[in-house]
């Protein structure tokens, strides 16, 4: 075991954030937090590292062992190149190099005497840089920096001149150049292309230290992860395996408490029913089997009712009017910036329903498509046409469409203006936005919230035709399902860009790859494509052939609808024989009191013949009636 939190407790003011949360992580082991946003995990990691006090528990990190990690935003200043703050990451092989080097320049002026001891000293430092891989680490910074994206042209930029995401890829760079001996990683897929996700799947799988993530991207983490940490109402679970044997693991545990939950409930309303109805026999030995049953009862332990985090928007998309069966037609596209092409002469069509996803690398131009089509951006070259009525829905991963001056009613409010009070409360609340919450100005909402809050007004549009650029950035992994069920359910038509390659897979029927400046059109998810990509993609580019695949049609189980009704009807004979066996006692227990008034006659107190006659029939009854209470019991019980 290389790392272990226990019973960590940590919260702001009043409101607690995680509690008794417990896990460990062993040497090499591949582990991923995850809950909804909110939920704790990124608090979780500064205690891991020491940025945050824990209220209660303790962190134990292995003698010996380093932590390296990578928060959410980076903050840097640094006036020093690219390749320059990397390689920083190295110092300690730079400063044996240097050492080295000045061993090396100082040997002409030892004299023989010192000779033998300068000589161990220098070859001993010069091993030891040899196992550390020194000659090579100028160039596995280079191999590191291009992995993550960046050309050798960019190596030069200052990183007080670079971009929030740059200076994230730039930070992620210097820690994984370090290797400490766990690398905890908040969200580090969020700023890189689809490619550079790739190349850091390869790198952590292959990685001889442990890796902690925090991520939403469901793909990377079932790639990587044997082990997920769930933080859910404050409270951890851990599950083996990947994302998805964690999300079905998950899904039944909770299926399978709440249903213990509901089973035991149904149970104690029984038993209390069974009770009532034996108290009211009104008999010593049914009052007798009433109390039996109430001792029972109150030895059960109560199970509480299984708790869920109140994530869940509530969205569903439907088009105004529906579209003519063409919907976009793309001829002789192009466009340059500052001399630099990023397409030429792309063309395609997309029909209605389909769901089509734009990929490539970071630069290569997606969103400037996504942006000319929405007339925000000038093509140099070409034209678009939409269909007969067709109404697009735009959804713009830098929500330049929010007013960021207006509050949350107002921005709702204001486009749409038929809307009451009322309504619009209801709607921001289906994405999470509550009480005071819709009085928030735009400008004071995290881009998490952004997100949320264009996605309402997608929503309100009606339209029939969606262009969506980076839909799932900064929703959690519950959203994230939410909008890819309403996307499958949506009946009209939707071009998308995204790096979420698991919401890909979700929701695409067509994959258009935006590659040296052309499109290569895939008809069919993200595995297909991955599946084509090398053998087809070469050629395609030089002869412009589509590439199709033919899906399979998955058959839905039957209901065994003959089963139901035997059951049916097994329930409706045993409701009859309880029905009969009430009644039947009732007839017995009113047999017994006419029995008992007959002993209590003086004429029959000096018959025994006739004594005797009763009190066989008074047996007789006792035991037909005890008979019946242990047969409604069980009946009573199923």
């Amino acid at each position: 075991m290389i790392l272990a939190c226990q019973n960590i407790s940590k919260s702001f003011g009043v409101e607690p954030v995680i509690r008794n949360v417990s896990f460990h992580v062993e040497d090499q082991e591949k582990v991923a937090i995850v809950g909804i946003n909110g939920a704790g995990k990124s608090t979780l990691l500064k205690i891991i590292v020491g940025e945050l006090p824990a209220d209660e528990g303790t962190v134990t990190l292995a003698k010996g062992k380093t932590l390296g990690y990578l928060a959410q935003h980076q903050d840097m200043d640094d006036a020093r190149t690219i390749y320059e703050t990397v390689l920083e990451g190295k110092r300690q092989l730079i400063d044996m190099e240097q050492k080295i080097r000045e061993l090396e320049e100082g040997m002409q002026s030892v004299s023989k005497e010192e000779m033998e001891s300068y000589m161990e000293s220098y070859h001993k430092l010069l091993h030891e840089f040899e196992a550390r891989d020194g000659y090579s680490y100028r160039s596995e910074v280079s191999g590191v920096l291009k992995g993550l994206g960046f050309s050798e042209d960019d190596f030069e930029k200052h990183c007080n001149e670079l971009s929030g995401g740059q200076k994230t890829r730039v930070s992620l760079a210097r820690l994984l150049v370090t290797h400490p001996d766990i690398i905890l990683l908040d969200e580090p897929t969020n700023h890189l292309d689809i490619e550079s996700i790739q190349w850091l799947e390869t790198f952590l799988m292959n990685y001889k230290g442990a890796v902690v993530i925090v991520a939403h991207d469901r793909y990377f983490l079932d790639r990587i992860v044997t082990k997920v940490v769930e933080i859910s109402m404050h409270k951890s679970a851990v599950f083996d395996g990947n994302y998805t044997e964690y999300a079905k693991k998950a899904a039944f545990a909770r299926e399978e408490a709440l249903r213990a939950y509901y089973n035991q409930q149904r149970e104690i309303k029984h038993q209390e029913a069974v009770i009532e109805k034996l108290k009211s026999f009104n008999r010593e030995k049914s009052i007798k089997r009433a109390e039996s049953r109430e001792k029972q009862l109150a030895k059960i332990d109560v199970l509480e009712k299984p708790q869920e985090e109140k994530s869940e928007m509530h969205m569903t998309l439907t088009p105004s009017v529906i579209s003519g069966n063409d919907v976009l037609r793309v001829e002789g596209l192009s466009k340059a910036y500052d001399q630099k092409k990023l397409f030429q002469d792309i063309s395609f069509e997309i029909k209605r329903g389909e769901r089509v996803a734009l990929i490539g690398q970071n630069g290569t131009g997606k969103t400037t498509i996504l942006k000319i089509l929405n007339e925000k951006v000038d093509a140099d070259a070409g034209s678009f046409t939409l269909g007969t009525n067709v109404k697009i829905g735009y959804y713009d991963q830098e929500q330049q469409v929010l007013h960021m001056e207006k509050t949350l009613m107002e921005e709702i409010a204001d486009d749409y203006p038929k809307l009451t009070q009322t309504r619009i409360r209801n709607i921001l609340a289906a994405f999470l936005f509550t009480e005071d919450d819709v009085f928030k100005r735009v400008s004071d909402l995290s881009g998490g919230e952004r997100g949320r809050l264009s996605l309402a007004k997608l929503m309100l549009s009606e339209a029939n035709f969606l262009i969506l650029d980076e839909p799932t950035n900064h929703l959690d992994i519950a959203s994230k399902e939410i909008l890819e069920s309403a996307l499958n359910r949506y009946e009209g038509t939707v071009l998308f860009v995204s790096h979420d390659r698991y919401f890909i897979n979700r929701t695409a029927t067509r994959i258009l790859n935006l590659t040296e400046q052309k499109i290569v059109n895939y008809i069919g998810n993200y595995d297909y494509y991955l599946e084509k990509k090398e053998t087809n993609e070469r050629a395609y580019l030089n002869t412009g052939e589509t590439v199709e695949v033919v899906k399979e049609d998955v058959s839905e189980g039957k209901t065994d609808w003959q089963s139901q009704k035997e059951e049916q009807a097994k329930k409706r004979k045993i409701q009859n024989r309880v029905k009969k066996i009430e009644e039947e006692i009732e007839s017995l227990e009113e047999k017994l009191s006419e029995l008992e008034e007959q002993f209590q006659d003086p004429a029959v107190a000096t018959n025994s013949a006739k004594l005797g006659k009763l009190h066989s029939e008074q047996v007789e009854v006792q035991e037909k009636l005890d008979g019946l209470y242990e047969e409604w019991e069980a009946l009573a019980s199923d």
